[in-house]
């Protein structure tokens, strides 16, 4: 595995993406992360799935990680994340792909796919959401961004830390306590992001159009992957699956919002067995034994 800086976009436009990348020559496979993530949420499983014939690009968005972080908000938007990957799939000369999305990555996974279905050739949503994603007052999300503004994420981590957080639950307060330097590592993510793209993007969440129905049209075979204890997207990605025609369902017991993390056996079992062999699968899974 090595991290490289890919240009993405057209010539006079283009955009500086940080990406760990391995197993050049293999079959493509393009792993994106969630909102104040990082291409490390993949760092364990990039080397792995390359081993198993795969030629994995995993890039931190831009306004993330080590990646550009243009200071206008008008630079941020889930479709320009969107058009960011399809353009990092075209430096890379991949003329289709396997994309898995994580969370944020989800949703900008399926504006991939329903925008240019030819080009996913297997499609992997985990802990996301089709539409917005509710649950937070609009004049808290307004705060918040105004706060990133002038104050920085730092302030922000500081209060989310004494209020409610949604994805907190039992299965990431365990790991933090199994994984030395976990939870450390989960806030610094946030902490190198741009607070530009913070502001732009958190009130998107809450305002996007659903895009169940045109995924109804979407025949990809798809893996919904979720967290049992991820409360905010469960009842969504049961929607997912139940709405796309070619999807399965795969419910980790005892993971939360970062299965890969929480519960790393039996999410590499669902994703390594929905790559190695889709075809004629279909149904729920919940330990293993498909319903």
């Amino acid at each position: 595995m090595e991290e490289r800086f890919v240009e993405v976009g057209p010539e006079g436009d283009t955009m500086r993406l940080a990406v760990l990348e391995s197993g050049t020559g293999g079959s493509p496979l393009l792993l994106v992360h969630g909102f104040t993530g990082a291409k490390e949420d993949f760092v364990d499983e990039v080397d792995r799935l390359a081993a198993r014939g795969f030629h994995v690009v995993a890039p931190d968005h831009r306004g993330h990680g080590r990646s550009a972080q243009p200071d206008d908000e008008a630079a941020y938007s889930l479709e320009t994340f969107a058009t960011d990957m399809f353009c990092l799939a075209d430096a890379l000369g991949w003329p289709s792909f396997d994309l898995l999305g994580h969370s944020m990555g989800g949703m900008v996974a399926q504006l991939m796919v329903i925008a240019q279905p030819e080009r996913v050739r297997r499609l992997i949503l985990m802990d996301t959401h089709h539409g917005a994603i509710g649950g937070v007052d609009a004049e808290v999300i307004a705060a918040g961004a105004a706060l990133a503004r002038t104050d920085g994420l730092a302030v922000i981590q500081e209060l989310l830390k004494f209020a409610a957080n949604p994805l907190e639950n039992p299965a990431h307060v365990r790991t933090c306590a199994e994984r030395e330097g976990y939870e450390a590592w989960c806030d610094s993510k946030m902490l190198v992001c741009s607070p530009a793209m913070y502001a732009a993007v958190l009130g998107q969440f809450d305002t996007v159009a659903d895009r169940l129905d045109d995924l109804a049209a979407v025949r990809t075979e798809t893996l919904v992957l979720v967290g049992e204890l991820d409360k905010p997207f469960v009842g969504a990605s049961r929607r997912m699956a139940a709405t796309m025609p070619a999807a399965t369902l795969v419910v980790i017991p005892d993971a939360g919002h970062s299965p890969q993390f929480e519960s790393t056996v039996a999410w590499r079992e669902a994703v390594d067995g929905f790559l190695a062999d889709t075809a004629g699968r279909a149904g729920v899974i919940t330990t293993g034994r498909a319903t």
